[in-house]
Protein backbone atom coordinates (compact mmCIF):
# COMPACT_ATOMS: atom_id res chain seq x y z
CA UNK A 1 0.00 0.00 0.00
CA UNK A 2 0.98 3.84 -0.86
CA UNK A 3 1.66 6.64 1.17
CA UNK A 4 -1.22 8.07 3.15
CA UNK A 5 -1.84 11.96 3.01
CA UNK A 6 -4.76 13.71 4.92
CA UNK A 7 -5.88 16.67 2.70
CA UNK A 8 -8.73 19.54 3.68
CA UNK A 9 -11.43 20.13 1.60
CA UNK A 10 -12.40 23.87 1.62
CA UNK A 11 -14.93 26.93 0.26
CA UNK A 12 -13.42 28.14 -3.28
CA UNK A 13 -16.34 30.42 -4.81
CA UNK A 14 -19.44 28.39 -5.27
CA UNK A 15 -17.78 25.14 -5.26
CA UNK A 16 -15.56 23.10 -2.98
CA UNK A 17 -11.82 22.44 -3.12
CA UNK A 18 -9.30 19.45 -2.14
CA UNK A 19 -5.70 21.49 -1.02
CA UNK A 20 -3.29 18.40 -2.13
CA UNK A 21 0.05 18.12 -0.52
CA UNK A 22 2.99 19.44 -1.95
CA UNK A 23 4.76 16.06 -1.44
CA UNK A 24 2.49 14.45 -4.52
CA UNK A 25 4.58 16.24 -6.60
CA UNK A 26 1.41 17.92 -8.63
CA UNK A 27 1.84 21.20 -10.19
CA UNK A 28 -0.46 24.07 -10.82
CA UNK A 29 -2.68 23.31 -14.38
CA UNK A 30 -2.12 19.37 -13.97
CA UNK A 31 -5.57 18.14 -15.20
CA UNK A 32 -6.86 14.77 -12.66
CA UNK A 33 -9.66 12.43 -13.10
CA UNK A 34 -12.00 12.30 -10.26
CA UNK A 35 -14.04 8.97 -9.59
CA UNK A 36 -16.44 8.63 -7.24
CA UNK A 37 -18.12 4.90 -6.54
CA UNK A 38 -20.07 4.11 -2.97
CA UNK A 39 -18.69 6.83 -1.26
CA UNK A 40 -15.42 5.75 -1.79
CA UNK A 41 -13.33 8.35 -4.10
CA UNK A 42 -10.04 7.83 -6.36
CA UNK A 43 -8.21 10.74 -7.78
CA UNK A 44 -5.30 10.01 -10.55
CA UNK A 45 -3.63 11.92 -13.20
CA UNK A 46 -5.39 12.68 -16.61
CA UNK A 47 -4.11 10.71 -19.67
CA UNK A 48 -2.93 13.88 -21.70
CA UNK A 49 -4.60 13.91 -25.16
CA UNK A 50 -3.96 12.49 -28.35
CA UNK A 51 -2.31 15.59 -30.56
CA UNK A 52 -2.24 16.01 -34.14
CA UNK A 53 1.08 16.93 -35.97
CA UNK A 54 1.11 20.21 -37.44
CA UNK A 55 3.25 20.26 -40.75
CA UNK A 56 3.16 23.47 -41.41
CA UNK A 57 6.74 24.18 -40.15
CA UNK A 58 8.20 21.79 -42.21
CA UNK A 59 6.73 23.14 -45.41
CA UNK A 60 9.92 24.92 -46.72
CA UNK A 61 12.55 22.76 -45.65
CA UNK A 62 11.13 20.21 -48.39
CA UNK A 63 11.50 21.60 -51.63
CA UNK A 64 10.12 19.34 -54.17
CA UNK A 65 6.74 19.82 -52.10
CA UNK A 66 3.29 21.92 -53.77
CA UNK A 67 0.07 21.05 -53.21
CA UNK A 68 -1.36 18.65 -55.49
CA UNK A 69 -3.27 20.94 -58.17
CA UNK A 70 -7.27 19.80 -59.37
CA UNK A 71 -6.35 18.46 -61.73
CA UNK A 72 -3.97 16.23 -60.57
CA UNK A 73 -6.52 15.18 -57.66
CA UNK A 74 -9.18 13.16 -60.84
CA UNK A 75 -9.23 9.45 -61.04
CA UNK A 76 -9.29 8.17 -64.18
CA UNK A 77 -12.32 6.21 -64.73
CA UNK A 78 -11.88 2.02 -63.99
CA UNK A 79 -14.13 -0.98 -63.94
CA UNK A 80 -14.85 -1.90 -60.31
CA UNK A 81 -15.72 -5.43 -59.21
CA UNK A 82 -17.67 -5.33 -55.66
CA UNK A 83 -19.45 -8.63 -54.78
CA UNK A 84 -18.95 -10.04 -58.37
CA UNK A 85 -20.48 -7.61 -60.02
CA UNK A 86 -18.43 -5.80 -62.56
CA UNK A 87 -19.35 -1.97 -62.20
CA UNK A 88 -18.20 0.36 -64.53
CA UNK A 89 -16.98 4.08 -62.88
CA UNK A 90 -17.97 7.09 -64.91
Amino acid sequence: MGNEYRAKVFKSGNSVALRLPKALGLKEGDEMVLREERGSFTVEPARPERKTIDLTGIYGSCPGMRPIARDERLIEPRELDWDGKLLQRD
